[in-house]
């Protein structure tokens, strides 16, 4: 974990803001979400909103943005199916043709990069681009099996296996639905969203970002892809990650940050700093104490928190869960 002198608006000149469970839900704004990016901005920090959800388009997203007390426009929309478009139109001559196995937003993102969506395996498509879409059906599929079967180039907008069922148990996401046409055909897509690299990269593009500050709520998607781009991150706690998951991650998802939502970008971070084997932060102080992590100490709880995953993160084993319990307890979170 690093610390951070100046408040992380300050400090880094873009966010790149995931949007599902860190700045609304549904269609239901986060709490303290629309305030703290005001004021983000108002500190000079840009914003950029980059989602794997690759059914809307650009300009759909930031009209919710908007709804919810976001002002955005197209432009500071980044999608998984736009870093799609990019990497088929860097591989594919231009103008051709790409089988969409998906919605609205991957044609356009398909247009704008100067390629020609089409819907049918008969027109011998030079590839096949797949993303989430809630109205997608069996014969769509069954017509990218059979372009990618005679040889199409397969690409999938992102390899989210679920996504957010609202009030229930989560629905099956765009990963789900590629083991679909890659069971047909034996054939693994080339994945474009977060966490891979091509997302992150459309995103630094976009923006012109020099110190960009990844900012999600999933450890597997938002603080693994800011790993594989080599970029800082922030993680909240307002959508599907708890504390216990963010402690016992494996190296490759461990944050630079941890926040309890969107005013994390707004103070700084204190550094953590290891005396012997205790791990201090504010008023707390974390150690290992053989099987568990022992927790002492006073102040703000999050401070607790960075204390415990700097002990914790010490070593590349991710501690079990049961070695947090009543350090936990005592944070009261």
């Amino acid at each position: 974990m690093k610390g951070s002198e100046r408040p992380l608006s300050e400090a880094y000149d873009v966010a790149l803001l995931d949007l599902d469970g860190v700045v609304y839900v549904g269609r239901r704004p986060v709490p303290a979400a629309a305030e703290s990016l005001a004021k983000a901005r108002a500190a000079g920090q840009r914003l950029a909103f980059v989602t794997n959800n690759a059914s809307r388009t650009p300009s759909a997203v930031a009209a919710l943005l908007t709804e919810v007390g976001v002002p955005a426009e197209a432009e500071d929309v980044v999608t998984s199916a736009q870093a799609a478009a990019r990497l088929l139109a860097e591989r594919l001559p231009a103008g051709s043709e790409v089988l969409v196995v998906g919605g609205m937003g991957l044609r356009h993102a398909l247009y704008q990069q100067g390629l020609r969506p089409v819907s049918t395996a008969s027109r011998r498509p030079a590839a096949v681009v797949q993303g989430y879409h809630p109205d997608l059906g069996y014969g769509l599929l069954s017509e990218g099996a059979q372009a990618v079967s005679m040889g199409a180039l397969f690409v999938g907008s992102n390899g989210d296996l679920t996504i957010p069922g609202g009030e229930g148990p989560p629905h099956p996401g765009n990963g789900a639905l590629l083991r679909v046409i890659s069971s047909a055909t034996g054939v693994e897509p080339v994945v474009t969203g977060k966490p891979e690299r091509p997302l992150h990269q459309e995103s630094i593009l976009r923006t012109g970002a020099e110190r960009p500050l990844v900012v999600g709520d999933r450890l597997d998607t938002d603080i693994e892809g800011a790993f594989n781009g080599g970029a800082d991150s922030l993680l909240v706690f307002t959508g599907v990650t708890g504390r216990l998951q963010a402690l016992t991650a494996p190296p490759h998802r461990r944050p630079t940050y941890l926040a309890p939502d969107l005013s994390g970008l707004l103070v700084p971070h204190p550094e953590t700093v290891r005396e012997g084997g205790a791990h201090r932060c504010g008023g707390w102080t974390a150690q290992r104490d053989g099987g568990t992590f022992a927790l002492s100490g006073s102040g703000d709880p999050y401070d607790g928190l960075r204390a415990l995953a700097s002990a914790a993160w010490e070593s590349e084993e991710p501690p079990p869960a049961e070695a947090f319990t009543e350090a936990l307890e005592t944070l009261s979170l």
